[in-house]
């Protein structure tokens, strides 16, 4: 759906060590990475999100990453929670739609991070 999403992060060695390791069972990896202020490139399938330090409060911010299978969800939702996410909603089907497996996490600057499957069990 996108090429890429930039989010400027508070802490940003905290943020990408959390982006880095909770995304790591979606297949994601780090592509580029230059100073602070210049940021991190990570991604998959030419898709990327890239962080950057600032000192702005960002505002809320809810991001859903696709997981191939519902077992990526529960790797993403556990791999987050090992980082230091905040639980947001377990791996579990939602109501949203048939087939949305999704789990959900509080990611270090509050932002609202989501990894979704929608393939039948």
């Amino acid at each position: 759906m996108f090429d890429h999403v930039k989010i400027g992060v508070s802490d940003y060695e905290k943020s990408k060590i959390f982006f880095l390791n909770a995304l790591q069972p979606l297949g994601v990896e780090l592509i580029d990475e230059g100073t602070p202020s210049y940021g991190v490139e990570m991604g998959s399938e030419n898709v990327s999100l890239c962080l950057f330090h600032t000192n702005d409060k960002p505002a809320p911010l809810h991001l859903a990453f696709v997981a191939k299978t519902r077992q990526q969800v529960d790797e993403f939702y556990n791999a987050a929670l090992r980082t230091g996410a905040q639980d947001n909603g377990a791996p579990g089907l939602r109501s949203y739609s048939e087939n949305y497996y999704a789990a959900f996490v509080i990611a270090p600057d509050g932002h609202n991070i989501e990894a979704v499957c929608h393939a039948p069990d």
